[in-house]
């Protein structure tokens, strides 16, 4: 299903289970944040952060405000409960019915992830530097089963992610499966796949039910802020809750 100012993931989760990406429009923000963005550490102004918050909360129904994360590209994942405001971590998650996981990216993969009974949920955000270090593997253990569902929601497509020899290393190193995901360019440069990195640490992790990874932030500019393109920019959220 998609709209206007959000997409929604292609999944079969259970019907309790909620998510979303905003989209780049329908806020207030002025140009080069143009104009739903909901972070408040890119330097847009205040004021047009909140009430795209309050619109984002309208537009999607939402039961709470979501737990706005400040990211930090770690491997941290942190258990959003009622009343949680905010928190240092680059993941939430929670079996809580009504709490609202959400991650903020431009260009990084943001993850969504429900087990298949439909109580408990995450969301993650994963820049390669949190790939790299185990932000997926330390979200996943927190899971009481491996019976889940993710969905990989939109960041940079695999022909635009170029990245240095010490990124490459730096994932052949960890494992050599990981260098399936890269494909060498000019100049001693790789293009990186940040969807098969992901995929493949699923799939070791043993979960097996992968959807989404077929977008470009770089490329859709009507939809999607990207840092990569724009360097001054603002955020799409993702977003995940339960009944």
């Amino acid at each position: 299903m998609k709209n206007n100012h959000w997409l929604s993931p292609e999944w079969p989760a259970p019907a309790n289970i909620h998510a979303a990406t905003t989209l780049r429009t329908g806020g207030v923000s002025l140009a080069p944040y143009n104009s739903l963005n909901p972070a408040s550490h890119v330097g847009d102004n205040a004021e047009h952060v909140r009430e795209n918050r309050q619109r984002i909360k309208s537009l999607l129904k939402l039961p709470a405000e979501p737990l706005w994360l400040q990211q930090t590209h770690s491997n941290q994942a942190v258990y959003a409960q009622a009343n949680s405001i905010t928190a240092i971590a680059d993941a939430s998650y929670t079996d809580q019915a009504n709490v609202v996981c959400a991650v903020m990216t431009a260009d990084c993969l943001p993850l969504l992830v429900c087990s298949a009974d439909g109580l408990q949920i995450a969301a993650i955000h994963a820049g390669w530097r949190g790939l790299l270090d185990g932000i997926i593997s330390n979200t996943i253990g927190c899971f009481a089963t491996k019976d889940l569902l993710v969905w990989l929601g939109p960041a940079i497509g695999k022909h635009c992610f170029e990245v240095g020899q010490d990124v490459y290393s730096a994932f052949a190193e960890k494992s050599a499966v990981f260098s399936s995901a890269f494909t060498a360019s000019a100049n001693d440069k790789y293009l990186a796949d940040i969807y098969q990195l992901a995929r493949i640490e699923l799939q070791a992790l043993g979960i097996k039910q992968i959807y989404g990874g077929d977008f470009c932030t770089v490329t859709d500019s009507d939809r999607f802020f990207s840092y990569r393109r724009d360097q001054q920019t603002g955020r799409m959220a993702t977003l995940i809750w339960r009944d």
